[in-house]
Formats: structure tokens, sequence, C-alpha cells
């Protein structure tokens, strides 16, 4: 890998994460995105097959559409132009990974919240899948900040550290990945079909996820809260179902000193802070964490760089 092969990686991740805090997600059907959802939703329905296929069905379609997203990825990546590449491939990258939006949809409800409770109840419903009906201010912004703390992995950190390692198809294979989950990955008629879904989301943010939090811990340790984050997160990591979505959030409740709590199923964190003091904070640890995440991202391209030309693959 010559230099500049290793610099136009560095450069796209630049310049992905500029155009994501100047233009967000566009709202568009012809979104890649929302087209990945379309074709996930045309094979996600329990209801074509019958039970004994549909872990069969589900492992089948999930390769599938992994493989049918990445395409146009890779064959990009491998055929345009460098000056085209240049142009394009930020915004290709800025498709499999969500920064912006992840602070306004946030930011949405609490701002829903200053109308009233009804409107804070209903904005939160599109972040999360527990019921809202009977939610109190402060769960309905536990609920909205939990949304937020968790994808930092989902959608920053883990597309980031892909795209360096495996460039524009592994983003967005990621990306494929956790969409069909975050359709398919529910307890309810959908778990036999989405078991494959669910449990490769699991492997593929296992490593990302264990990144954010030594970063957010990294994070706390400048602002003075490092033993606060390592307490909690040692604590509370296990309180919330699943393998990486708790150890995020505990660092986050330690290091902000807030409590995530989701009514009958967990808690983590003292609650130290009310979520009206600490929300600020919040967003300023993930812009944080996202721009450490970006620094890693670029120094695993040019260490991988490095080792190819020294070994000459």
């Amino acid at each position: 890998m010559v230099p500049s092969q290793i610099a136009i990686p560095v450069l796209v991740l630049l310049l992905a994460l500029v155009a994501d805090r100047l233009f967000g997600d566009p709202h568009s059907a012809y979104h890649p995105v929302a087209l990945l959802g379309r074709l996930i939703g045309w094979w996600g329905r329990p209801a074509l097959y019958p039970a004994a296929f549909q872990r069969g069905a589900g492992v089948l379609f999930w390769i599938m559409t992994a493989a049918i997203f990445a395409l146009p990825f890779y064959l990009f990546a491998e055929m345009a132009p460098l000056l085209l590449y240049l142009l394009i491939a930020p915004f290709l990258l800025k498709t499999c990974f969500a920064w912006r939006s992840l602070e306004e949809h946030t930011q949405a409800v609490v701002a829903a919240l200053g109308e009233d409770i009804e409107s804070g109840r209903e904005r939160v419903k599109l972040l999360v899948s527990r019921d809202t009906t009977q939610l109190d201010r402060d769960h309905i912004l536990s609920a909205g900040y939990e949304s937020m703390t968790e994808n930092l992995t989902d959608s920053i950190v883990s597309p980031l550290l892909y795209f360096s390692i495996f460039g524009l198809a592994g983003a967005a294979v990621y990306r494929a990945a956790n969409t069909m989950d975050a359709m398919l990955g529910y307890l309810d008629d959908r778990e036999r079909l989405g078991w494959c879904a669910a449990r490769m989301d699991d492997l593929l943010n296992l490593i990302p996820a264990r990144i954010t939090a030594c970063l957010l811990l990294l994070y706390f340790a400048l602002q003075g809260r490092f033993s606060n984050a390592v307490r909690i997160m040692v604590r509370d990591r296990k309180n919330r179902p699943g393998f990486n979505g708790g150890i995020v959030m505990a660092a986050m409740a330690g290091g902000i000193g807030i409590r995530f709590e989701k009514p009958g199923v967990y808690t983590i964190g003292d609650g130290e802070r009310t979520f009206d003091e600490a929300g600020p904070e919040i967003i300023r640890a993930v812009r944080a964490v996202t721009l450490m995440a970006a620094i890693l991202a670029g120094s695993t391209v040019i260490l991988l760089g490095v080792l190819i030309n020294s070994t000459g693959i």
C-alpha cells in the first residue's frame, strides 16, 4: 500500500465526518438505508415461512441482504477513478453511520417534553421499543439518552472501525447487519427469523462496544470522573440484557453521574444528577468519543498500510 493509498481512506473518513455534521441524514425514500429497510421488510415477515424453516430462512436472507447492500460499495471502491472516488466515497461512508442525527433524535425528545409529557412520550416511542404510554419525565429522558448512548457503538464507532479495516464494503456489511437486527432482532413472532440477525449484530459489536467503553473511560479520565465511570461499569454492565449495550451505558452513567432505567427491567447508575442537568454533558461525551473513534480509525488505516508495506502483501 503506497502512501497515497493510506492517505485516501483517511481523507474519506475526515470528509465523511464533515459531511455528516453539515448535512445529517436526508429523509429520502431513496437513501441507501431506506432501500435496505424495504428489502428487509420484503423478506422479514415470519408469516411467509413455516416455523421450522424460519431460522434457516433468516440465515440465508441475512447473507443475501448483506451481500446485495455491500456489493455496490465494493464495486465503486474497486472501479471508480480517483477523483470520483474522493467526491462520492465520503457520502457513501456517511450513509453507514449517523452522528448528527443521533443528537437530533435525542434533542427532539427534549424539545417535545418542553411542550407536554404526551408529546415527549410520542417522540421517544420512535427511538425505543418499550411501552412509553406511562413513562414520566425522567424515564422519557432516560429512554432518549439511553438510545443515544447505546447507538454510540452501533451508529458511530462500529461502522468507522469496520471501514478502517475493510473499507467501504466493510462499513456497508456492518450497516446491513445492524439494520437487520434493528428490524428483526426481537423476542416476539420474529424471534426465529431474526435469530441470525441478532446473533451477528452481537458478534460484530463485541469488540467495538468494548472499544467504545474504553474511549468513554479515557474521556472521563480527562474530566476527573474515571473512578466513578469504572466503578459503575464494573458493577452494572450486566444489568441490561445483551452482550454489548450494558458496558457502554454503564460507563456513560458512571462518568456523567446519571441513572439509566427501564422500569421493571434494569437500572444502571446511581443517579447523582438529573437528565435535565446532565443531558448536555452526555452529548459532549458522545461528540468526544466520536472524534476519538475517528482518530483511532484513521490510525488503524495508517498502521495497516505500514504493515502491508513492510511485509510486501
